[in-house]
């Protein structure tokens, strides 16, 4: 029955109906878990907005330099390596280094390759090590023509000498960055110098490559008056790395240009964001390379974990020649020293060279005669 207030009737109120699924709290359950599942949700959204801006923002940068594609059918792997050392090689990353001198502002073919190296990263400890490839070092130009090695660039590209390291080397190298030798000197600028032992020997020359490399970078010559432990500006630095006209020849200049790079890799690693990015920004105009977006990122996802070791130059055992009127550095035992190689670079001490790397061995044996 309804109750009358102020004369009004008022409605009877309903009996409340019986829920069998009521629980106590539930309802307050119930909406926690869809908060929770909202707060999820955004979290996931923003890691991937996260994940494509940073995509989009190494995609602009790399848009900045030449990119290449290069299947890989197109490189040259010797099929006959042993098992064991195919296992091995998958895991290290293994890239070749290109500093080329282009003139004429060639970086992906038409130009020698004045720094030829091979950076193994391993893939576990983030170690890498440099191994500097002599560019006159006599070898299978990948077709059964023996030439230096630095004329596989000049005439096929980063493709070609790519499977001139694999083919008399025994690796699987299939990515490869080129860098226009000149910026070397900006990125030492930009670092605030490299700290290098002068040497009696080399102070001429030093200032003397600085003419040619002040016509190129359009910097301000400053000459190097005195030896001994100094900081050296891009363009003396620059210069430092083209010496090869001293004891050692060109197996000092690919030491000196280790020297440089790894203080340059060093100092770089302990850079301002701002400051990377300035660098980046100087040398992706002169990059050619066939790393794409996802390699960059995998690479960088470990960039505080990487770890800079030993470097040494190849062959390890050589001797200059003159074959052809043209002064040569030949391996003595090509397969000897890709042994070693192997052992050095990733640890194979059981390790045996291929059927085609002991066959140019063999080669290279024969037609100069030293062994």
């Amino acid at each position: 029955m309804g109750k009358t207030y102020f004369g009004q009737k008022m409605p009877e109120t309903p009996a409340p109906q019986y829920d069998p699924d009521y629980e106590p709290g539930k309802r307050h359950i119930k909406k926690k878990k869809r908060k929770s599942k909202r707060v999820v949700m955004f979290v996931a959204e923003a890691i991937v907005l996260l994940i494509l801006v940073l995509v989009l923002f190494v995609w602009f940068k790399l848009s900045k330099m030449e990119t290449v594609s290069i299947p890989k059918s197109d490189l040259v792997v010797n099929s006959e390596i042993d098992e064991a050392e195919q296992k091995v090689l998958k895991s290290y990353t293994n890239i070749a280094l290109y500093g080329v001198d282009s003139r004429e502002g060639f970086i992906d073919s038409d130009t020698h390759s004045d720094a030829l190296m091979i950076a193994s990263i391993n893939n576990k400890t983030k170690e890498i090590k440099l191994v500097s490839v002599y560019r006159d070092t006599y070898l299978d130009n990948t077709n059964g023509e023996y030439r230096k090695a630095t004329e596989c660039y000049y005439f096929g590209g980063p493709s070609r000498s790519m499977s001139m390291l694999n083919k008399n080397l025994d690796l699987d190298i299939d990515k490869y960055v080129t860098v226009d030798f000149n910026v070397v000197a900006d990125v030492v600028d930009l670092i605030g110098g490299v700290e290098i032992e002068v040497g009696s020997d080399e102070i001429d020359l030093l200032n003397g490559y600085q003419a040619e490399g002040s016509a190129v970078t359009g910097k301000e010559i400053v000459q190097v008056t005195s030896t001994g432990l100094q900081t050296l500006n891009g363009l003396q630095a620059l210069s430092y790395c083209r010496i090869r006209y001293t004891d050692g020849y060109d197996f000092r200049r690919t030491e000196r240009q280790r020297e440089v790079l790894n203080q340059i890799f060093a100092k770089a690693s302990r850079m301002d964001l701002l400051t990377l990015n300035e660098i980046i920004d100087t040398v992706l105009p002169d990059v050619s390379t066939n790393l794409n977006v996802l390699d960059i990122l995998s690479l960088a996802k470990d960039i505080a974990s990487y770890s800079m070791g030993e470097s040494t130059g190849f062959p390890f055992n050589q001797v200059s020649a003159t074959i052809n009127g043209s002064s040569v550095v030949v391996p003595v035992n090509l397969a000897e020293n890709v042994r070693q190689l192997h052992e050095w670079m990733f640890g194979s001490t059981e390790y045996t060279p291929s059927a085609t790397v002991q066959e140019i061995s063999n080669q290279i044996i024969a037609a100069t005669g030293i062994q």
